[in-house]
């Protein structure tokens, strides 16, 4: 069978997270920023792509999160959705797009819905954001939750911490269970203590999504770069399952010395 053969996959929806929790599969998650990197991620077999915030850090240079705007969001997110044909697609919503309550919230989320072809947004917060996944929930808008380390919060927080430990557990808790009742159909766990997350994972009725938080989440997620192994660092809950990094620096290297030395284009490169 040739690939324009091929059955188009299942698209992943909402009511297959909640069915992957219940039968115990696990979800796996990464983040794309960009059409040829999520098309990769959704052939192979990747269940759920982030158009994150973390755009800013990986692909812009920027210190943080917070720069990160709507429209940078909104570019990267048709991108990505245009360019799976499987994988649930989520885009944040930036810093300053949605914490004036729900009304900044609800047209924040419409212009990305509309705009770009995801399937969901995220943003950060517990029982502070439980109005605006209200609001969004109602219209129509799943909600992914994101709660422990929320980096559009790091200056509050004192930068990338573990949270959620000693008695902070129990607030962790409380915003997962607040975020649930609220409408969310996933939650993001960042840098929680494992047991924390286990216990989270095991009481609320939607999908935990884990970074750093421990393996009894119902799926994890990982900024792609990181798991790839594109820069010389990674964090410490970031296995590297590659080294694509150090391969394409080779190529680059590769290239250039062809180009001086006069090797390339060579003729089967070349049109008579």
């Amino acid at each position: 069978m040739s690939t324009s053969d091929a059955p188009t996959p299942r698209r992943v929806r909402v009511h297959h997270l909640q069915a992957a929790k219940e039968r115990g599969e696990r979800l796996t998650m990464l983040t794309a920023y960009d059409a040829m990197t999520a098309r990769l991620f959704d052939e192979a077999g990747i269940d759920m792509l982030l158009v994150g915030d973390s755009i800013g850090n990986t692909m812009h240079g920027y210190a943080t999160t917070l720069p990160v705007t709507l429209d940078e969001i909104v570019v990267a997110a048709r991108a990505v959705a245009g360019a799976v044909r499987r994988a649930f697609v989520v885009a944040d919503l930036p810093f300053g797009t949605y914490e004036a309550g729900p009304e900044q919230a609800l047209a924040s989320a419409v212009r990305v819905m509309k705009e770009t072809g995801v399937s969901a947004v995220k943003l950060e917060g517990g029982q502070r954001s439980v109005p605006q996944i209200r609001a969004l929930t109602q219209a129509g808008i799943p909600v992914v939750a994101h709660l422990g380390y929320t980096p559009q919060s790091e200056n509050a927080l004192g930068g990338p911490r573990v949270q959620g430990r000693g008695q902070a557990a129990e607030q962790v808790s409380e915003d997962a269970f607040a975020v649930t009742e609220a409408g969310a159909v996933a939650i993001v766990l960042e840098m929680v203590p494992a047991p924390v997350a286990a216990r989270i994972t095991e009481v609320v009725r939607v999908p935990t999504i884990g970074i750093g938080a421990g393996p009894a989440c119902d799926g994890q997620v990982l900024v792609w770069v990181d798991m790839a192994g594109m820069g010389d660092w990674s964090p410490r809950f970031a296995k590297r399952f590659g080294e694509v990094g150090a391969a394409l620096s080779a190529a680059a290297r590769s290239y250039a010395d062809e180009v001086r030395t006069g090797t390339f284009p060579d003729a089967a490169h070349t049109f008579d």
